[in-house]
């Protein structure tokens, strides 16, 4: 009874999700090119947002060297990447990570990336306006953020920011009405902000020409005591640190590598537009890299003009390329700076914000959250309870956090998630065709049942060597049953030996490197074990389904994906993994306590393909996001 009970629950953690049938019209596009993927690509990766966080990564965490930074996580996207364009190659239509691990790998790990994608949403939105306001402080002197600070600083708790950011709170109020009327992002906005955000990039990096000094490369402990005794600012300088480019050394680059993996995430959207491409297998690896070779040109160059113009310590950490204008003397380009990012940071704080309760809409009518928040308004056609929620938790957030702090969490959002991503990929290719045929089927289970021993009979000695010839000689030269499990198993275990080599990297590389004999065997032993169970994953057959994209090197890329992205997030601070702790804990609460008694119960009762078409009308897909 217990077992069948344990049984049934965990049947219920990996059902998949039915695709509704889709319509003709959404198939019958114009073939897209490769330079026309890159554009896409490009389009949808650059983002003001990433300009405005370059200021407090700069000034506290990474110096100059945030330009290496970014070579870091451009790199780990290239690979992050690959995996979700297999993972849509799965379900190839418009969506996103959580509709495709729903529909491949089941409800408990579509919940989990789906949670995790909200946090990330609700952070960046949060991060989004909280950098409007910063900007929109700047273009009067900074006199709200003065004023608010004064007031309120001495009264917040330390884990809190300065001073609750009422124009941020404004600003998601005044956006969240909006979107709850119904209102849209037209193509001409589109257009507008992505030509701004063009413009950011190529104004900044001439700039950084014009007036930078390489001697801000190269800055001492003197430099930064004549700046401390003539410095006139009204913030106060960041640390020194150890002075020159690297000035917090290695560990601090991959501390700013993990919080600056949002900076590509947008170009996974590209992915579900492979489709279209006459060579998706040539097209979608190309532009992506491509796309992300330029996005590194982009955010790089922008840092590094940034460095020259401003030494590192006197870079205003909430505003920093208006302010950067202001102290080489070009006060007219600082204004002009501020408008153009006050309209891009406006921009996409409103995709973010679409997206976010575009996700929460898709969760609820999946019965993973509450059923309420996939009510769609039959005036406006928008889920005005989803949009309320996602006003709610952006004005908590960004009113309350510090820029910094939601930087972390959306690291916190996408690292997990795009870890269980390349985790699906690893095993989804190594799985049972799910299109056998009923006759193959039944012949498969009647060979189980053939070779299963009764439990009177005794269990030959020589099974453990069957076992072990199994996992190295597999039995049929397409995936089985048994060899599915195999691969799940040797997953898992995996995921295990990278975690606890990832934390040992991350505490002790230098005793790891240099000697020390425990940690050094310890590590060896993991890289050992870590290899033997991937040649075991190597050795199993592979599914012989046709894709529009399959992952080269197969099953090397997502184990090094899953092992850089654990590392990543191994950097991050415990105050973030308590927070993170925190969403999950409510997460797993909401979950167990009403997701996974009404996933499939609401699918029953009503219709969501019907509100989705009412919702398309006016929410954008998923791949936008």
């Amino acid at each position: 009874m217990l077992r069948q009970c344990v049984r049934q629950f965990v049947q219920k953690l990996v059902r998949r999700r039915p695709l509704e049938p889709r319509e003709e019209s959404e198939s019958r596009r114009a073939p897209l090119s490769t330079l026309g993927l890159v554009l896409l690509g490009v389009g949808r990766t650059l983002g003001a947002g990433v300009y405005v966080l370059a200021g407090v990564m700069v000034m506290f965490i990474t110096g100059p060297a945030i330009i290496i930074s970014f070579l870091v996580v451009a790199l780990s996207s290239v690979l992050s990447g690959l995996c979700y364009a297999e993972l849509w190659a799965w379900v190839p239509r418009s969506g996103s990570a959580y509709l495709y691990s729903y529909v491949t790998m089941g409800e408990l790990c579509a919940f989990i990336i789906g949670w995790d994608l909200l946090l990330y949403l609700v952070a960046a939105a949060s991060c989004l306006t909280r950098a409007w306001s910063y900007t929109f402080d700047s273009l009067i002197g900074n006199q709200i953020s003065q004023a608010l600070e004064r007031t309120f600083s001495p009264h917040m708790s330390s884990f809190l920011a300065p001073y609750p950011d009422f124009v941020s709170l404004g600003l998601v109020l005044l956006m969240t009405g909006l979107l709850g009327l119904g209102a849209r992002v037209t193509t001409l906005i589109i257009k507008v902000s992505t030509g701004l955000n063009l413009f950011v990039p190529i104004f900044m990096i001439l700039s950084g020409f014009i007036k930078g000094d390489l001697h801000n490369w190269q800055l001492t402990e003197q430099d930064y005591r004549l700046n401390t005794s003539g410095s006139s600012s009204t913030f106060s300088l960041g640390p020194l640190g150890s002075g020159g480019f690297v000035p917090f050394g290695f560990e601090g680059i991959l501390q700013g590598a993990a919080l600056l993996f949002i900076s590509y995430f947008g170009v996974y959207g590209m992915v579900t537009a492979g489709k279209l491409a006459p060579n998706p297998q040539r097209s979608i690896p190309l532009s992506m890299v491509i796309s992300i070779f330029i996005g590194f040109l982009a955010y790089s160059g922008v840092s590094a003009a940034l460095t020259l113009m401003v030494p590192y310590y006197q870079i205003h950490p909430y505003s920093p390329l208006p302010q950067a204008f202001l102290q080489v003397g070009w006060d007219p380009a600082a204004y002009v700076m501020a408008v153009v990012l006050l309209c891009t940071l406006l921009y996409s704080f409103l995709w973010a914000m679409v997206s976010m309760f575009h996700l929460i809409y898709a969760m609820a009518a999946d019965g993973l959250l509450f059923q309420v928040l996939a009510q769609i308004h039959t005036r406006t056609g928008t889920p005005v309870m989803a949009i309320l929620a996602s006003g709610t938790l952006t004005g908590f957030t960004a009113s309350l956090l510090s820029i910094l702090d939601l930087v972390k969490l959306m690291s916190a959002g996408v690292l997990p998630a795009y870890t269980l991503v390349a985790v699906s990929i690893l095993v989804l290719r190594y799985q049972q065709d799910k299109n056998l045929s009923k006759n193959e089927k039944i012949k498969e289970e009647i060979e189980i049942a053939d070779n299963e021993p009764s439990p009177s009979e005794p269990v030959p000695e020589a099974g453990t060597s069957s076992i072990l010839k199994t996992l190295w000689y597999p039995t049929s030269p397409i995936p089985t049953r048994k060899s599915g499990q195999i691969v799940y198993g040797c997953a898992f275990l995996l995921v295990l030996l990278l975690i606890i080599l990832s934390l040992i990297l991350a505490q002790w590389p230098s005793q790891v490197f240099y000697g020390d004999p425990v940690l050094t065997t310890v590590a060896v032993l993991l890289l050992l074990l870590i290899t033997g169970v991937t040649v075991i994953i190597w050795r199993q057959p592979q599914s012989p389904t046709a894709l529009h994209f399959r992952v080269p090197a197969l099953p090397v890329l997502p184990l090094v994906s899953i092992f850089v992205n654990i590392y990543l997030m191994m950097q991050m601070d415990t105050g973030t993994w308590v927070q993170f702790g925190i969403w999950m804990g409510i997460g797993s609460v909401i979950y167990f306590g009403y997701g996974i008694r009404h996933s499939f119960k609401e699918k029953n009762e009503q219709s969501p393909a019907s509100n989705s078409q009412m919702l398309d009308k006016n929410v954008p897909s998923d791949e936008s996001s």
